[in-house]
């Protein structure tokens, strides 16, 4: 999964690939933003594995954000988030999601 999200990257996509059902991709049509420095992977492996399941990762915080990721160090998205109610984070709670989503596939 870590090899096709640092392809995904890095501007590499197939035409033909399957991506699964629905339900193995259950952040569909949720907005995400990472922010702050993560400590236990790169912020672009926290972006394949949102990808993965579905979520887009946006670079700002707006009202159609579902999540933000927030890692030390976070700043104005961080604050941006928390003034529209949007739920937060921190890396040991997405590391948690992203272990149970992948118990679900």
């Amino acid at each position: 999964m870590a090899l096709v999200g640092a392809l995904r990257c890095s501007g590499v996509h197939w035409k033909d690939i399957d991506r699964g059902a629905d339900n193995t991709r259950p952040l569909m049509g949720q907005t995400w933003v990472v922010t702050g420095k993560l400590e236990t992977l790169g912020r672009s492996e926290a972006k394949a594995q949102l990808q993965h399941f579905g979520a887009k990762v946006a670079g700002s915080v707006s009202a159609k954000t579902h999540c933000v990721v927030a890692g030390p160090g976070a700043g104005s998205k961080l604050g941006k988030a928390q003034d529209l109610g949007i739920e937060v984070i921190d890396e040991q709670g997405f590391l948690r999601l992203m272990s149970t989503l992948g118990d679900e596939k």
